[in-house]
């Protein structure tokens, strides 16, 4: 079984579209949560978020919640947003580092490891996160697949 946590700054943008396109996949050995670094508790998506994954097919209730002890001890793979955000979370979970990756870093990106923010932009920026966030989340899979 993988557990696996998204992790980005809010928890209102790409860690939940993650999650929902995650979750629609219905695989059967992945739980999937969502959190940020830097969220409150209750937020829902934004509405660009929502629609985007609504344009998708995908029916998902969203919450916003803050990374903690707890979604760290349980996930078995971590994936961050960004760089930024992977340092962060070691940096409050040290033991966390071994199963804490960027999405694209996993994936196997070698290059640029962050997923581009759509926050505040319009409906079109927020699809092409959400694409490449599916794109990614794909390889994941595979590469989850093998092991």
């Amino acid at each position: 079984m993988h557990r696996i946590l998204f992790v980005c700054t809010g928890n209102t943008c790409r860690s939940p579209m993650a999650e929902a396109i995650l979750k629609s996949k219905n695989l059967k050995d992945i739980e999937v949560k969502s959190a940020g670094v830097f969220a409150s508790s209750g937020s829902g998506p934004s509405a660009n978020a929502r629609k985007a994954w609504e344009e998708n097919a995908i029916q998902h209730d969203h919450q916003s919640k803050p990374v903690t002890k707890e979604l760290v001890d349980w996930a078995t793979l971590i994936f961050t947003m960004t760089a930024s955000h992977k340092n962060a979370l070691i940096g409050n979970f040290p033991k966390a580092g071994r199963k804490t990756f960027t999405l694209k870093e996993f994936a196997g990106e070698t290059m640029n490891h962050d997923v581009n923010d759509p926050y505040g932009g319009n409906l079109d920026i927020y699809r092409t996160t959400y694409k490449e966030l599916e794109s990614f989340i794909d390889r994941v899979i595979e590469k989850i697949n093998r092991l």
